[in-house]
């Protein structure tokens, strides 16, 4: 299951796991755009499942797991990946601007991680994507958004202590830097550069197959003995 599935980093993974053998089953609330990515999974010769999702719904987290189950059999993995980015000076920040944002990041990476633990058999894998902004400061005034990934590294953590010999189930991150997605084609070019340029040890974007090896890796029994790690992958940016 890979939720924010619609476009950017979470087509790619799903296209990524396809090629790794995996069937898919994709969420999002676009659902035209999910029906889109399934056909791109087809192509690969894998089976995928569009199922329009709210991950800020406890209740559709659980219907998806469900439906997954149903349809596919089984679930092995869970790829965290909805999410909501913006960029808000602090001081002129709603709280429902705030919290439309933590509810997606965080809460919404929580539930599904609930929805999917019910279902998953032992030998599971759950991979979140958070950011490296959860590990150092951001370009822009992104208090919400750097919170809410933060708090998912530390859910992270705690999730894998509690589900390793419980459930079976390793729990794991990916902290993303900068790679070139909707999100970063929205801010200028030459001053994102700049920062990274000053900021990153590679000096530039990151692309979408660095970022897929990392999570098939999570995602796979490649990385068997790992567990509550968060593994950043943003070119040198965390340890600059």
């Amino acid at each position: 299951m890979i939720t924010g599935a619609s476009s950017g980093l979470g087509a790619g993974f799903a296209c990524a796991l396809a090629e790794a053998g995996a069937d898919v089953v994709l969420a999002a609330r676009r659902a035209d755009r999910i029906e889109d990515v399934a056909s791109s999974v087809e192509k690969l010769g894998r089976r995928a499942l569009a199922v329009p999702t709210d991950v800020t719904d406890p209740e559709a987290c659980d219907r998806l797991a469900r439906t997954a189950v149903a349809e596919m059999g089984h679930v092995d993995v869970l790829v965290n990946n909805a999410g909501l980015g913006t960029a808000v000076p602090a001081l002129r920040e709603t709280p429902a601007e705030f919290r439309a944002v933590i509810d997606v990041n965080l809460f919404g990476a929580y539930w599904m991680a609930q929805a999917a633990a019910r279902v998953m058999d032992r030998g599971g894998s759950i991979v979140n994507i958070a950011s490296v902004l959860g590990l150092v400061k951001s370009y822009t005034p992104q208090a919400a958004y750097s919170s809410g990934k933060a708090g998912l590294i530390g859910l992270t953590r705690d999730l894998s202590q509690q589900w390793a010999a419980r459930r079976g189930i390793r729990v794991n991150a990916v902290a993303p830097g900068y790679f070139s997605s909707e999100m970063t084609r929205a801010v200028p070019a030459e001053g994102l550069q700049a920062f990274l340029g000053s900021t990153c040890t590679l000096g530039r974007l990151g692309e979408q197959p660095e970022i897929d090896a990392a999570v098939v890796f999570l995602a796979s029994p490649a990385s068997s003995y790992i567990t509550g790690v968060t593994l950043a992958v943003d070119g040198g940016m965390s340890g600059h």
